[in-house]
């Protein structure tokens, strides 16, 4: 297998639009300065896209022109999902079932606005994603109903007692399940995944599966789509993208997978007309074609930067809880053993260590105050710098 991967390339991002790292000033190269700030707190990567990829994309410039554009002109598009899910997941997915959207979140707010209405509960399990919070509360006026999971030494399972309970509430109308789980690293098992697809059916609750994280595991670990573990398609939506796995938020290129014909009708009345960027369509096709090696390339590099940081955080920070996470490029940092307040690991970390991590309760608002979000898909040297400062401040 060809080496796609530039291992441990700093690459610069500062004054190229980047989320990342344009808001907290200074430059990647400058990672040795104690000084610069290091940024760990959004689900992107610091790694290059596939090379097969941006050649595909240098294409789309080179045709020169960029007009309005629509996945549903080139039939590699959908080809391309289809394929995709049967090659990697054994998931059986028809052209049909497919819907564009700019990104999963717009996705999440489509379904809830479609389904439900202001004022009713929509479940989350947390500690979860915490976009779904703001979906549910300031974009669509919802109410958040959550089903806690249960934390066994860092290794979270559902509460399935409180989530039928929770499913049972006829003002509950949709439950939002992140697959693989961010923060807390879990691959649901496929038996977990069936006990979910058949409460929500049970109780008339709509099942949305967020799955933009669903190629990044580690190699322990099978993924599978909640479109595979059931054939009673009635009430479920899947959403993914290429976004996490191929870094192109950007390029704003999601979708929805929803077999049921009633289902999807309502779901793109609530949506609207979408059209893609050419730069998008092309980039899923190749992505989705040509970057299989790749792939696997990043995982493994992926799944040596969470053993290091574990391995680091172990020898130099022992009171910091950590499990290697089953999927996701995220670790989850339980701080409770320092006796610390939420305010004073904050500290430590974003002002003293200028290392910028993501508060725990983005993610869980009553529970996670001792907790922080860690996304380390980034160059080795950058992982290595921010955890070292971050044990100086901790010994």
């Amino acid at each position: 297998m060809k080496k796609q991967i530039p291992i441990d390339d700093i690459i610069e991002r500062a004054g190229t639009y980047s989320v990342k790292w344009s808001n907290i000033g200074g430059t990647c190269k400058d990672y040795k300065n104690p000084e610069q700030k290091l940024p760990f707190q959004v689900a992107d990567m610091d790694l290059p896209c596939p090379e097969p990829m941006i050649k595909s994309l240098h294409k789309v410039v080179d045709h020169k022109m960029y007009g309005y554009s629509a996945d549903f002109t080139e039939p590699r598009y959908e080809k391309s999902i289809i394929d995709w899910y049967q090659r990697r997941f054994e998931c059986h997915v028809e052209k049909e079932w497919l819907t564009s959207t700019s990104g999963s979140i717009e996705g999440v707010n489509t379904v809830i606005k479609a389904f439900s209405n202001v004022g009713d509960g929509i479940i989350i399990s947390r500690p979860v994603y915490g976009h779904f919070t703001q979906c549910i509360e300031q974009e669509t006026y919802r109410k958040v109903v959550d089903s806690h999971l249960i934390n066994h030494d860092g290794h979270y399972t559902m509460d399935w007692e409180d989530f039928e309970k929770k499913c049972a509430e006829p003002t509950n109308r949709i439950y939002i399940l992140c697959s693989p789980a961010n923060p807390v690293g879990r691959v649901w098992t496929k038996e977990e995944l069936q006990k979910i697809v058949s409460i929500c059916k049970k109780n008339d609750v709509l099942l949305v599966s967020d799955e933009v994280h669903c190629d990044i595991h580690r190699k322990n670990t099978t993924h599978y789509p909640i479109l595979s573990v059931t054939e009673d398609y009635s009430n479920i939506i899947m959403i993914s993208a290429i976004n996490k796995t191929f870094n192109t938020a950007g390029l704003l290129c999601a979708y929805a997978i929803i077999p049921n014909n009633t289902l999807r009708g309502v779901f793109k009345k609530e949506l609207g007309e979408k059209l893609l960027t050419p730069f998008a369509i092309e980039a899923l096709i190749s992505a989705y074609n040509e970057c299989d090696d790749w792939l696997e390339q990043m995982n493994d590099y992926i799944e040596e930067n969470i053993d290091y940081a574990i391995d680091f955080i172990s020898k130099n920070m022992p009171k910091v809880k950590v499990v290697k996470p089953e999927g996701t490029y995220i670790l989850w940092l339980d701080f409770s053993e320092y006796g610390l307040s939420f305010e004073e690991i904050h500290h430590r970390i974003y002002e003293k260590a200028n290392v910028i991590l993501q508060d725990g309760i983005v993610h869980d608002p009553f529970y996670g105050g001792q907790f922080q979000r860690m996304c380390i898909p980034s160059p080795r040297p950058l992982l290595q710098e921010a955890l070292e400062r971050m044990a100086k401040e901790f010994s």
